[in-house]
């Protein structure tokens, strides 16, 4: 950003609704106090109103526009004193300055207010539109000194008004409520850094407008803000013009350190990397000038830079230290310089040719035992002159620098890698974004003056109109209805900004098929809203025909981006990523994920080079959020090291971090020029909320893949990974916060139509990651997002039906118990139970304390025993152990199939047979239910009067036996000795069996 351009922050108090009363009278009479960055604004009063409407817009001056982010906006709602006994605290929001949006992005969004302390009697939500406009600064006028005192004396004796009614308030909640919380003090603001300069020089008003003057007294920092946690930053003159104190959180500061080059390399190990940096080279003859490249060689490497004519190389290269296999480097330059040479052709004339001939200028060796060590935050090391030498042209110099660095090395980035092929874009380690994804939601409302059919059509007597919709690819339509009628339908698409330049409405004639018109609807300017207690405003389009038909009626719609939802772009269970689209929504950050990728062993090859032997390119790639990373890859190796680390912003802990690893096909071209395919190696995941904070995993996990012939272990990856929380408090108070953004509770959308909307975002992003540079391929993502979890499986199904089987085997544990003790196959145990029964019945009110007493002591008991590892890909689990190959065919095979109709129809019979078993479960099911129901409508009168009968003397029984005895006895009679007790079924299950149900009336 330039320097002469200056950033104000607009807050607009919109209103504020369902206060708390505090001014005796069942009323409030609100104002609001807002203070940014050592500023403060008050809004006007509003008298006996509990649902208040300001709209002011309070301006604010960001004085340091790169610390924005880390500043505070606190809105505080008083009671006007004037109209109550004192002014009274009436509720407060906090706003981090990463939410706030350009100008033409803000929307309304209602934030609940806040509690000072714990006594606080606190109720209601304001509206507040945040945003920001950067406007270059205009030169500053000749201004007296005395116009600027004077201004800010008018400003004084109201901040100081305002400063004694807190005060006032603060002492008089304190005498009444000592227990409360005393609340924090409020200090005078600094004078913006452009009023203070003009008081101190009048003279450099006049002239231009100098660099931004230092400011003497930063502004001030809330007491709140000053905890352990934060981190004070000074920044240089020479950066900013100007030092200002940043007040940082300190997991903000390791986010925004890098990934790459400035975070703690602590989860992986540090390789040693031979640099060579070239900078250029100078002649003692510098005529003719030619053409000047160096080269490297080092054992068995030997690398050319680029040929320049009087310009610097200024390369880095970077060589593995552990795959060099000599102790010495050459340093060579070369001229490439033309010669003609002649040639002779049988009789002819001689004929001259030019040729290009490389004259090497000299050379330089450096012993690799006395390069020099250098590792971050040591600064880079100096270039120097070396003389090259050679008897044919002495006297030239080459620039060269030689250190052994890590690849915490800032040049390691650029640099050519010899483990990675050098400079090839494919192969280098790069970071992707997913696109941001929005809910476009349009409501199709009704039509008017359409213009029907043609004079040479006959035209129909009740046409049945449809609307159709289509953004990009998406198109969906209305039902049809007759003309008229309106529809009142959702239309819900998936945006990806930028978006899509126009949604295209068209209204077309279900009943020969024709398009009555289209309207197109400008997609960025839509309105953007974040809750739905604002409708957006419905318009009308005109709908423009044929080309002889430049009005053919009109269409009232509603169109608007919603913000408030979080668009799902993965599998449910797998997601790593629940954040609303509108920034002004963002949850506050809660924690880091440090992962740190250090390498794979035993790796199995996936293709053959050179047609003689099998080898692997591999590397990794790991998502979670909207980050994808992508590690550099390691050519021809079967045990590559990465040793490469990432961070993560983490604003939920229970989300999913997925990791992948792939074979690189696409840097190598076939003979049409067109990339290869990535193959599949294996994929891990790791849900945070096993993770303990603060701690780190380090384990090496088991990469498998399921191919058509079965699934295949390819090897093994080591992975280390660390969830750092900050903040107990914060961590504990995010599992009791709905998962999802408030509006998928408010105005939730239904399953199908939320996998259709997975779907299409999964097809979205693919197809951005694609045009990347260089490109995530579309086989990556989609393996990375799980976008085949839709699809029929029976191995799936399978797994599905086994994990219900798992979870139902506890009720089944614990009635084989009650059965052995119903047997007396443990009489001790049995005589145990009758005690306990006693227990029960005679002091009831143990119950339930003894209930969760014994589910404290067992949890604590299995706590010793927890999980230590995180958990990898369960192949039992999966049921890939026990699949059968024609059922890994199915689960390959495409829509629509590809197989021959005898092995449809095969698969088919086999369906059938599995879906018939499900038929008659379900039968089962739905028959005990209508027996119930039938003894309660009397559909068998006999079986319904002996329940009635039956029912009546209970009602005698239980008037006359107390209810304690009743449990007692029912108690000991179901745990009677097996003497007392019969092989036949009971008489209450042979009646519930014998009453009618509707299967004999299924057809």
């Amino acid at each position: 950003m330039a320097e002469n351009c200056t950033r104000k922050l607009i807050v607009e108090i919109c209103n504020a609704k369902n206060l708390m009363p505090k001014d005796g009278q069942g009323t409030a009479s609100a104002y609001a106090i807002v203070d940014f960055d050592g500023q403060r604004r008050r809004t006007k009063t509003k008298f006996r109103d509990l649902n208040p409407v300001w709209d002011e817009k309070l301006e604010f001056l960001v004085h340091d526009i790169e610390s924005m982010a880390a500043e505070m906006l606190e809105i505080n709602l008083y009671n006007d004193k004037k109209m109550g006994k004192r002014s009274t605290f009436l509720g407060k929001v906090k706003l981090a300055g990463s939410v706030f949006v350009k100008a033409g992005e803000e929307t309304l969004v209602y934030y609940p207010l806040e509690k000072r302390s714990v006594f606080s009697q606190i109720k209601g939500e304001i509206g507040v539109k945040v945003f920001y406009v950067d406007e270059e600064a205009p030169p500053a006028p000749a201004e007296p000194a005395a116009e600027q005192k004077a201004e800010t004396a008018e400003e004084k004796p109201k901040e100081e008004e305002d400063k004694k009614e807190e005060n006032v308030e603060e002492k008089k909640e304190e005498e009444e409520k000592p227990k409360e919380e005393p609340p924090k003090e409020e200090e005078k603001p600094n004078p913006p850094p452009a009023e203070a300069s003009k008081s101190e020089d009048t003279t450099a008003a006049a002239t231009p407008p100098p660099p931004p003057p230092e400011v003497e007294n930063p502004p001030i920092a809330h007491k709140e803000e000053a905890s352990s946690t934060k981190v004070v930053a000074t920044k240089s003159k020479a950066e900013t013009g100007k030092s200002s104190q940043l007040v940082i959180n300190e997991l903000e500061l390791r986010s925004l350190s890098g990934d790459h080059n400035r975070i703690a390399y602590d989860l992986i190990d540090r390789m040693p990397f031979l640099y060579v940096r070239v900078v250029k080279a100078k002649r003692a003859n510098k005529e003719p000038a030619c053409p000047l490249h160096a080269k490297l060689v080092i054992g068995t490497h030997s690398i050319k830079t680029k040929s320049q004519i009087d310009k610097d190389w200024d390369q880095v290269f970077a060589f593995d230290k552990e795959g060099l296999n000599s102790s010495s480097l050459e340093v060579s330059v070369w001229a490439e310089e033309e010669k003609k040479e002649e040639q002779k052709e049988g009789d002819a004339a001689a004929t001259a040719a030019t040729v290009v001939v490389d004259n090497c200028l000299g050379a330089v060796s450096f012993d690799l035992q006395e390069v020099p060590k250098r590792v971050p935050p040591d600064s880079p090391l100096a270039p120097q002159w070396y003389s090259l030498e050679s008897e044919k042209s002495p006297g030239n110099d080459v620039m060269v620098s030689v250190w052994v660095g890590t690849q915490a090395d800032e040049a390691f980035q650029e640099a050519w890698q010899s483990d990675s092929g050098g400079l090839i874009p494919e192969t280098r380690a790069k970071v992707y974004l997913s696109p941001k994804l929005w809910y476009l939601r349009l409501t199709v409302i009704q039509t008017q003056d359409l213009q029907l059919g043609s004079g040479s059509e006959p035209k129909v007597r009740s046409p049945e109109l449809y609307v159709k919709a289509q953004l990009g690819a998406q198109l969906f339509k209305t039902s049809r209805t007759p003309v008229g009628l309106a529809w009142n339908e959702d239309l819900v698409f998936v945006a990806a900004e930028p978006f899509e330049p126009f949604l295209v409405v068209m209204v077309e004639d279900w009943s020969n098929g024709q398009l009555v018109g289209q309207a197109k609807i400008h997609v960025p300017s839509l309105e953007r809203r974040t809750d739905d207690k604002t409708e957006p405003k419905s318009r009308w389009f005109n709908l423009v025909g044929a080309e002889n038909k430049p009005y053919a009626g009109r269409i009232h719609v509603r169109a608007c981006l919603e913000g408030g939802y979080h668009v799902l772009d993965e599998a449910a269970h797998v997601t790593s990523d629940v954040q609303a689209a509108a920034k002004q929504l963002a949850k506050p950050l809660i924690g880091l994920l440090d992962v740190g990728i250090r390498g794979a062993s035993n790796l199995l090859p996936v293709k053959t080079k050179d047609g003689t032997r099998g080898t692997t390119d591999a590397y990794v790639v790991a998502k979670y959020g909207q980050k994808w990373i992508r590690t550099r890859t390691i050519l021809d190796r079967f045990n590559p090291r990465w040793n490469e680390q990432y961070t993560w912003d983490v604003y939920d802990p229970c989300t999913v971090l997925t990791i992948g690893v792939f074979d690189n096909g696409r840097y190598k071209r076939d003979e049409a020029g067109k990339p290869g395919r990535d193959l599949r190696i294996g994929k891990i995941r790791v849900r945070l909320s096993t993770l303990d904070t603060n701690k780190v995993y380090l384990n090496s996990y088991m990469l498998t893949v399921l191919l058509p012939n079965g699934a295949k272990k390819m090897g093994e990856i080591e992975i280390a990974v660390r969830f750092s929380c900050s903040s107990w408090l914060s961590l504990i108070q995010a599992y009791g916060t709905p998962l999802l953004p408030r509006m998928h509770y408010l105005r939730p959308l239904g399953p199908a139509q939320q996998d259709i909307l997975r779907q299409t975002a999964m097809r979205i992003v693919t197809a951005r990651l694609a045009r990347s540079e260089p490109p995530l391929g579309q086989e990556v993502v989609q393996f990375m997002l799980d976008t085949d979890t839709h699809v029929w499986s029976m191995r799936k199904s399978k797994a599905n039906w086994f994990r219900v089987v798992g979870c139902l085997s506890h009720a089944a544990i614990l009635a084989r118990w009650l059965h052995g003790v119903r047997t007396w196959a443990h009489p001790p145990t049995t005589i145990l139970v009758h005690v306990l029964l006693i227990a029960v019945v005679m002091c009831p009110q143990l119950v339930l304390s003894t209930i969760f007493m014994y589910a404290f002591l067992i949890l604590a008991l299995r706590f010793r025993y927890r999980m230590r590892v995180t958990h990898n890909v369960d192949l039992r689990l999966s049921y890939v152990d026990a699949v059968g190959p024609d059922e890994l065919d199915e689960e390959f095979d495409g829509l629509p199939t590809t197989r021959s109709p005898d092995t449809v129809r095969f698969r088919y019979d086999r369906l059938r047979a599995l879906a018939s078993r499900a038929q008659s479960l379900l039968g089962d099911v739905a028959a005990q239910g209508e027996r119930l129901e039938a003894l309660f409508n009397w559909k068998d009168p006999r079986a319904t009067g002996i329940f009635v009968v039956v029912c009546l003397f209970a009602s005698l029984l239980f008037y006359v036996v107390p209810f304690k005895v009743f449990v007692l006895g029912s108690g000991f009679y179901y745990i009677r000795h097996p003497r007392f007790r019969g092989d036949m079924p009971s008489a209450p299950l042979n009646f519930f069996r014998r009453l009618p149900s509707l299967s004999d009336q299924i057809m």
